[in-house]
């Protein structure tokens, strides 16, 4: 079997600490939804004294509104904003110790994704560069640059430097570096105590209401410590004070519109989930979540899911669009899929046969390793049952997993999603009416070697809605464990398809799964064309806890 692999693009490199990304490809920085109920934005706010109003949500928003309000057809033609990071040498981040040259680095070329107009550098502080070639480099480079992200930097003479190189800078962002080395933005100075990791724990009262609220999202980002959050911290910073970034406007409260469609609209089932328990907790829960953090969000809606609150998001956002939204499912990056599989051209057939996978010989088609998105891949005991139903040319997919609710309970939550087939073989458009609201996903078989001991699948799609666009992959083998050592080439060079670093990924506890509820409709049919058998598996079945 081989794979059609893109040419990697490589960083040109302006000397040895100096690498610039010239990347373009597109992914939106929301996670992925294949696994949750659809997180709801948080626009409306129970009265804590009468339990039947319904108030407007006036909290301030996650993602201000940028200086020059709303985009138009002359932002499309602005000059490309500049970002400079300059990290500590040999520094290491909590993305399972990756270096934070490495994690920047990527983070350059996922900012490509987004917009080409998005120009990163990355730096190291190794001292002695400064001095040299790559000092003038980055002396040259600052001149110009639009945000300075600084971290892992604590060497004080790389702190001097820096301070004395960079009083012209607008936008300067420390993060896990000496509390001598100010932040800075559009202009003014943030005071700043860094704890543990806390980029702004102190806001001077000097500084702007925008300010403020930048800084909070961009530390409650950060501090959360995975690659879609780190570049949603620069891309917050881009839209509050450079240009706005589009991909941004879905998180925006909408005011008094969104209240009056909904009242007009929907009164019978706001008023029906007010007066249910479990909806009137989801609500008041997902009030208190950042839009932007989807662990909080979705662990509202498993712990009070209800069927009123299925309702009132099928009326306030599927059927009346109350929030506006548009979410788009991103044509970028472009993920090829397998051509060949057993030695042959991969056909639709067999490509529906490797998403059956393993059910038949097992209970299930795949067990999740590990995925992308540390909000959804963080959730024990994934299975994966991909079947063929009884109606001709009918095929489903039905994603089974476990969530610890707010409660401290373990439940198991099942999904269904209706799957046809794309226009290439290997690829796929899913879909799902998932707690009221419509997500689309497009899926992609990357690789799965011949005995089918491990594959990987990336997808893409929107709420739209819901206003969330997301990408990400899975990595699946029939007992849920990491592929074998032989393999980790082949699985990297898969990762790397996706745009994806195997320190991205986030491990899924397979260990403690009693009594998954499995199971396929009864008249559901399985292979069409390949045989999945091997032996090796038999002593996992009958016992679906591994």
């Amino acid at each position: 079997m081989s794979l059609e692999h893109p040419l990697l693009l490589k960083p040109e490199t302006g000397g040895q600490m100096n690498r610039r990304f010239t990347a373009s490809t597109t992914s939106l920085l929301l996670p992925p939804n294949r696994y949750r109920k659809t997180a709801l934005p948080c626009f409306y706010r129970l009265s804590p004294s009468r339990k039947t109003a319904f108030h407007a949500l006036y909290r301030v928003s996650a993602v201000p509104e940028s200086k020059s309000g709303a985009v138009t057809e002359e932002n499309i033609s602005d000059p490309p904003v500049k970002i400079v990071a300059i990290v500590g040498h040999g520094s290491t981040s909590p993305l399972k110790s990756a270096t934070w040259e490495e994690v920047m680095l990527h983070t350059a070329k996922r900012m490509k994704w987004v917009d080409e107009g998005y120009d990163m550098l990355v730096f190291t502080d190794k001292f002695c560069e400064f001095s040299g070639e790559n000092g003038i480099n980055l002396q040259r480079e600052l001149r110009g640059v639009d945000i300075l992200v600084i971290v892992g930097v604590t060497n004080q003479e790389s702190v001097k430097w820096v301070r004395t190189n960079t009083e012209n800078v607008d936008n300067i962002i420390c993060f896990e570096s000496s509390p001598d080395l100010g932040n800075k933005l559009g202009g003014r100075y943030v005071d700043n105590n860094q704890d543990e990791g806390n980029i702004f724990s102190k806001i001077s009262k000097k500084s702007s209401n925008q300010s403020v609220e930048v800084v909070q999202t961009v530390s409650e980002a950060w501090e959360r410590h995975n690659s879609d959050d780190i570049r949603f911290c620069l891309l917050v910073i881009i839209n509050a004070y450079i240009k706005p970034v589009p991909i941004l406007k879905n998180l925006r409260a909408k005011g008094f519109s969104t209240v009056n469609c909904m009242v007009k609209n929907c009164g019978t089932q706001i008023l029906d989930c007010l007066l249910d328990p479990n909806c009137r907790k989801a609500l008041q829960c997902l009030n208190k979540c950042s839009p932007v953090d989807q662990v909080c969000n979705y662990r509202c809606i498993a712990s009070y899911e209800s069927p009123n609150l299925e309702a009132f998001s099928l009326c306030v956002l599927q059927k009346n669009n109350c929030l506006e939204l548009d979410a788009k499912i991103p044509d970028k990056p472009y993920v090829p899929p397998m051509v060949k599989f057993r030695g042959m051209d991969l056909r639709h057939e067999v490509a529906e046969d490797i998403f059956v996978g393993w059910l038949g010989d097992l209970n299930w088609s795949w067990r999740v390793v590990a995925g992308q998105n540390p909000a959804y891949d963080q959730f024990p005991c994934q299975y994966q049952l991909f079947y063929r139903g009884k109606a001709k040319g009918s095929f489903w997919y039905e994603p089974v997993f476990q969530v610890k609710t707010l409660e401290g309970n373990m439940v198991w939550r099942r999904r269904k999603y209706r799957v046809k087939r794309g226009k290439v073989p290997g690829t796929f458009n899913f879909s799902v009416l998932d707690n009221g609201v419509v997500s689309n996903e497009f899926w992609t078989i990357v690789d799965a070697p011949d005995d089918l001991s491990w594959a990987l699948f990336h997808y893409s799609g929107a709420a739209r809605v819901a206003g969330q666009s997301y990408t990400g992959a899975v990595l699946v083998s029939p007992d849920g464990q990491y592929p074998i050592d032989a393999e980790k080439r082949r699985l990297v060079s898969a990762l790397e398809s996706c745009g994806i670093k195997e320190w991205e990924l986030y491990t899924v506890d397979n260990c403690s799964c009693q009594d998954p509820p499995l199971g396929i409709p009864e008249g559901s049919r399985l292979h069409s064309v390949i045989e999945v058998k091997d032996k090796k598996w038999d002593s996992l079945l009958g016992s679906p806890a591994v």
